[in-house]
């Protein structure tokens, strides 16, 4: 059902990779709401990804870039700009990546070089984006910038490694950057803290199948799907959350909030009498 919430709108979603990933399930949300958008990744991720046919499908053109690169970005956004038509009124970053799980080392056991590596693709180029958007003022006034994060910024999930110290500065960048663009720029900056959901990055995750049958029973409303998460940011992006800013904001049926539920307890109690 489409609202026609993004009408005119026009932006930047970064890290659409295949249909199982937050960013295309968003993009294919912003394009049914009205919004016009580039679709930008990783010249590596690319050639792994199907993000043509999402361009076709979203009548989206594809910009290559490194967010790490400031000169990538600098490049895709006078781009961006000059194939929409002005400045831009939201940008999606759905970023991730850790080398150290993607190899298989333990959270006591990191190759700091990979640390530095995940770290600046899946945090600090937010930073790096929103600098880029800032100096260049490539936003309009009451726009949207979001990230997607992860519950394991705040709690212990030991599996998911060095990337929970990646979304805990990822939070604290949206803080800082948020309050600077607020004030100077009229521009909201929020996180979401989503559920446990099945893309290719999450999949690499060791035990990643336990995150979600876990989650999925500590959740009075279960899990969130990539398809809720496209429909809270397209929220994000709309004029109906215009002073809603600097938030971690959980889509994550409830996780964040519970302690225990009768479910993991019925669960813990039956394997206890076995």
């Amino acid at each position: 059902m489409s609202y026609n919430l993004l009408e005119g709108k026009k932006g930047i979603i970064f890290g659409a990779l295949d249909e199982n990933s937050i960013a295309w399930q968003t993009a294919l949300r912003v394009h049914q709401e009205g919004g016009s958008f580039v679709l930008t990744n990783a010249p590596v991720a690319m050639r792994m990804g199907a993000i043509q046919q999402l361009a076709d499908q979203t009548n989206a053109q594809v910009i290559p870039a490194d967010a790490t690169s400031i000169e990538d970005l600098n490049k895709l956004i006078d781009e961006s700009m000059e194939i929409l038509g002005g400045k831009l009124d939201f940008v999606l970053h759905s970023i991730g990546m850790s080398v150290n799980v993607r190899k298989g080392r333990a959270y006591t056991d990191q190759n700091h070089d990979w640390t530095s590596k995940g770290w600046d693709v899946s945090a600090v180029s937010f930073h790096k984006l929103m600098q880029t958007l800032y100096k260049k003022d490539a936003m309009n006034e009451w726009g949207s910038i979001v990230a997607l994060s992860y519950m394991a910024a705040q709690r212990v999930f030991p599996d998911y490694n060095d990337m929970a110290d990646n979304k805990a500065y990822l939070e604290s960048i949206a803080r800082s950057f948020g309050y600077f663009f607020g004030r100077d720029k009229k521009v909201r900056v929020n996180t979401i803290s989503q559920s446990p959901t099945p893309t290719t990055a999450g999949k690499g995750v060791k035990g990643f199948d336990g995150f979600i049958s876990y989650a999925e029973k500590m959740s009075p409303l279960g899990n969130a799907t990539a398809l809720d998460c496209a429909n809270y940011t397209v929220s994000l992006f709309s004029d109906l959350t215009k002073r809603v800013t600097l938030q971690n904001l959980y889509n994550d049926g409830g996780f964040s909030n519970m302690g225990v539920s009768d479910a993991v307890m019925d669960l813990f109690e039956q394997q206890q009498s076995e």
